[in-house]
């Protein structure tokens, strides 16, 4: 590959900031064959279909990377359960497997690296609760921490201690998760929590 090829890369480092899509590597001029190439050369890491991380950006990757790598695979997606609780600063180490919220018909493939859980939940449960986070390196979406804990106590997590006792000791949560909890039919068990 030419020279100017690989300046031409170090020029997107700043414009995209670490992800960049197919769309816009083709965008920018590369062809799918010099993609393959870069590819190879340990230029660009293949996230998932379609996006890439530039592994010669100079930037280490952030530590919610996992969250939007997910959402670039599948942008409906949301964090969900104890990996929302341990991204919103409730647990103190990081679950084995990311949990991840999708509507019933949501059929997107979410193939990634590392382990992830898909948890499929109606359209009238799905939107209660989502929050959009938008960083430097890209966005997702997460549910906050009472739709999150109303969600491990429904499920019988085993987490679901650790984030009580966390969050006991602020009457104002404990009441937006009896809220929650009634919204999610799902009253008795957060009352049997308290």
């Amino acid at each position: 590959m030419r020279v100017a090829t690989y300046y031409k890369l170090e020029d997107l480092y700043g414009k995209y900031g670490g992800y960049i899509s197919t769309r816009e590597l083709l965008g920018e001029g590369f062809s799918n064959r010099q993609i393959a190439a870069l590819k190879e050369e340990n230029y660009l890491e293949k996230v998932c279909h379609g996006c890439y991380w530039m592994l010669q950006c100079g930037y280490k990757k952030p530590d919610d990377y996992k969250c939007i790598e997910v959402c670039l695979s599948d942008p409906k997606a949301v964090i969900a359960m104890k990996s929302a609780c341990y991204y919103q600063g409730l647990m103190e180490s990081e679950p084995d497997v990311l949990a991840v919220a999708t509507e019933r018909t949501d059929r997107s493939m979410i193939k990634m690296k590392f382990p992830v859980e898909r948890h499929y939940f109606s359209s009238s449960h799905f939107q209660i609760g989502i929050k959009k986070i938008v960083t430097d390196f890209g966005k997702y979406n997460i549910y906050n921490i009472e739709r999150s804990f109303c969600d491990m106590v429904r499920l019988k997590d085993e987490a679901v201690i650790e984030v009580f006792n966390h969050i006991k000791a602020q009457t104002a949560q404990c009441e937006r998760i009896s809220r929650y909890s009634e919204m999610l039919k799902g009253k008795n068990m957060i009352q049997g929590e308290n």
